[in-house]
């Protein structure tokens, strides 16, 4: 049966965050709010975790896996990005973006797309997921909490505890935070290419 945290979304309670995290760094599963719908994420060097994830997703080796980070600080750590792509991630960050870039070799190879070895990147601007990444001291591990067959993620974190209070160890109630997706944009190449269209403004890769 997993835990269910009421996180005030504007000033999260530091006890809460720090029972959070300590259910992260032992291996949990945690469903949290983002800048844009709720995802599911887990340590990043957790392999049963992972699994866990691909199992309530569904997800094979092709899907690329988002390292959601507190800031730009940890980027050079683990993606390959030159100054022109530091500069439009600084520009976009914090926000409701990811960015797919070429991965390090500090990236568990799990973590990558299978073929093209890169990884998904995402600096989001809410407060929940910020404490919590404070305190973590590292990026986590994530994907959009969407059910396998659904077209939306799902919003409601009663819902979600319904839904999997047997699969996941944690679900973190942050009050509504949308159903629109992030937009993803490929920094791979040299020009930028928009792969999904969703709640971050496509203006700033449009030629």
């Amino acid at each position: 049966m997993s835990q269910f945290f009421q996180i005030h979304p504007e000033n999260p309670q530091a006890r809460l965050v720090r029972q959070a995290v300590d259910i992260i760094r032992g291996g949990g599963v945690v469903v949290y709010p983002t800048d844009s719908a709720y995802a599911i994420g887990c340590h990043i060097g957790d392999k049963n975790a992972l699994d866990r994830i691909r199992r309530i997703r569904k997800l094979d080796a092709r899907h690329n896996f988002t390292l959601v980070c507190r800031d730009l600080s940890e980027i050079a750590t683990y993606a390959r990005v030159d100054n022109t792509v530091y500069r439009l991630l600084k520009h976009c960050t914090p926000g409701s973006y990811t960015f797919i870039l070429k991965a390090t070799s500090e990236v568990p190879r799990r973590l990558m797309h299978a073929k093209r070895k890169t990884v998904g990147l995402r600096v989001p601007d809410n407060n929940i997921t910020q404490a919590l990444l404070t305190d973590l001291g590292e990026p986590m591990m994530s994907v959009t909490m969407i059910m396998p067959g659904d077209e939306y993620p799902l919003i409601d974190p009663y819902d979600i505890r319904e839904t999997l209070q047997h699969d996941v160890d944690l679900v973190i109630d942050g009050g509504y935070c949308g159903m629109e997706a992030t937009t993803v944009v490929d920094l791979v190449d040299e020009t930028p290419l928009v792969m999904r269209a969703g709640k971050g403004d496509i203006a700033p890769f449009e030629n």
